[in-house]
């Protein structure tokens, strides 16, 4: 199989997951507006705001991942999709099959990682910052 009908497979994963999650936050947030104040025990209050924390933290993450989705999904159709936001190189075919959604090749992912940041920008700001320092 070509480069052009892999990456077509993996526009159409994309588009498949954008269509789950987004389905799955509208969910979440149904769930969220029909909940209402519970009366009871202590113990009935403390579940019940259990369940809106869990909720609200699935849809939080939900969330995060359609935007990294939507994201990839406009990379692909300008054409930058695969291309690493580190190094410029292309990420292997290999890697974007199992995170379809990745920005950095292997080798830049683990300088991110390794640093403490949470994503590349913030791994070029310390940079930055430490070459102004010296």
């Amino acid at each position: 199989m070509g480069r052009f009908e892999r990456l077509a497979k993996l526009e159409a994963k994309l588009l498949r997951r954008r269509d789950h999650l987004r389905a799955a936050l509208q969910d979440d947030l149904e769930t969220l507006t029909r909940m209402s104040p519970v009366g009871g025990d202590l113990a009935d209050v403390a579940l019940e705001i259990g369940y809106e924390d869990v909720i609200s933290q699935l849809a939080d993450s939900e969330s995060r991942e359609l935007r990294s989705i939507e994201e990839a999904i406009s990379r692909l159709r300008s054409g930058t999709y695969g291309d690493c936001q580190g190094c410029g190189k292309p990420i292997p075919l290999a890697r974007l099959e199992v995170i379809p959604d990745a920005t950095l090749c292997v080798k830049c992912q683990r300088l991110v990682e390794s640093s403490g940041c949470r994503d590349w920008s913030q791994y070029q700001q310390r940079a930055y910052d430490r070459a102004g320092r010296d």
